[in-house]
Formats: C-alpha cells, structure tokens, sequence
C-alpha cells in the first residue's frame, strides 16, 4: 500500500459512551521524523493550529516522564486557552502517553492521551487514543478536533520530508 496524497487520511471515531476517541492518520514520513513533530515545543507551533479554528503560540515542555506540558494559544475569535498535562511515557519514536486537561470546561476530568507510530510501507501511521472524557458533548468535540490535528501534522510533515532519490 502507498500513501494516497490525493487527500488527507486523517480519520476519527468516537465511542462517546465509553469518553473514548480514536483517531489514525497515514504519513509519508518517517516515525523518527513525526515524533519529533510531535514532541519538539518549536516545532508544535508551527502546526498545531488554523487561523479558523485555534492556533497554539506557545508550548512548553519538560520532555521527560513525570514531567509537566503546556501549550497556550488563541481561539479564531481571540479567547486565550490552554491545554496542560504530564508524560507518563514517552519511547522515542513509537509511543507517547500523557495526561490532557483544558482550561475552558471547569468540570471535565483529566483525560489520557496515548499516541502510537507503527512503520507502514511509504511512510508512518500515528493513532490516537484519547480516552477518560466524563461528557459525550466533550468527547464529541475532541473526535473532530483530533481529525482536523492530525491532517495539520500529516500537512506539516510531508511538507519537510525531502524525498530520497
């Protein structure tokens, strides 16, 4: 199987009686290189975000397991967010799991986030699991917006990858 370019294979689903998203893109780049797109703070904010939706302007990181993550950025209409959490592990470059809370819902539980990179013939597959979501209506916006997140990541790092001659 190769990698289709033609569009974004970035797709979400959603048990939202269950809180839980699943979320899985195909990437014409190496594990190596979508992790570090995935981990490296200057690099996250050069794609996490549209002028449309949310744009991260500024995400820290002490990239070790315990450590702390934090990203803050606008909303299309300028409100001020942000998204915080702890590594819980981290094995470069195929699995990333760490806690995920937001500032703009009060009354939703700290979820987990556990990311998966598997080589695929042309390039890499990355899932998603996001999992611990205490309201449907929560769990349903995060099943889009992973979908929308991953094709930024696929864009991002197609867009960089130099193809081998």
């Amino acid at each position: 199987m190769n990698i289709d370019r033609s569009k974004s294979s970035a797709r979400a689903l959603a048990d939202l009686d269950a809180g839980l998203v699943i979320a899985t893109v195909d990437i014409a780049g190496s594990a190596e290189r979508v992790f570090r797109a995935l981990t490296d703070p200057k690099e996250l904010v050069q794609w996490w975000g549209s002028p449309e939706t949310y744009r991260a302007h500024r995400w820290d990181a002490d990239f070790c397991v315990g450590g702390r993550w934090r990203v803050e950025g606008k909303s299309a209409n300028g409100d001020p967010y942000s998204v915080f959490g702890e590594f819980l592990e981290i094995t470069p470059p195929r699995r990333l799991v760490q806690t995920w809370s937001y500032d703009w819902d009060k009354d939703h539980p700290t979820t987990k986030l556990t990311y998966v990179l598997m080589d695929i013939p042309g390039g890499t597959r990355v899932t998603v699991r996001h999992e611990g979501f205490g309201s449907r209506d929560a769990c349903s916006s995060h099943t889009a917006g992973w979908e929308r997140v991953l094709e930024w990541l696929e864009s991002h790092v197609e867009k960089s990858v130099v193809p081998e001659l």
